[in-house]
């Protein structure tokens, strides 16, 4: 059984960072390219950030990139999400997802 467990979220001020992680399971980690989206409130599956199999492609929308660094560690089967320099509009549930799976999602609150 496929499963992708996201941790990390939580509640963080204009400009600060947050690592989020996601724990795979039930499937070849390392034979799979991985995708994180996210969910504002009131909008739509934005897909911002994919990684490739081997870890040397990494893809990212304009909203994210620059801020947003996406990696993987398939000796811990974990997809991670550094990012920094977080705005309000960043306020989403974030998942990690491969192919049409994904995980429960884990909220991140832009707020002063």
């Amino acid at each position: 059984e496929v499963r992708l467990v996201e941790s990390g979220g939580g509640l963080v001020q204009p400009g600060g960072s947050l690592r989020l992680s996601c724990a795979a399971s039930g499937f070849f980690f390392e034979n799979h390219g991985m995708t994180w989206a996210r969910q504002a409130p009131g909008k739509g599956l934005e897909l911002f950030s994919k990684i490739n199999n081997d870890g040397e492609t990494t893809n990212y929308l304009d909203s994210v990139k620059g801020r947003f660094t996406i990696s993987r560690s398939d000796a811990k089967r974990t997809l991670y999400l550094q990012m920094n320099n977080l705005k309000p509009e960043d306020t989403a549930v974030y998942y990690c997802q491969m192919g049409a799976f994904r995980g429960q999602g884990t909220q991140v609150t832009v707020s002063s």
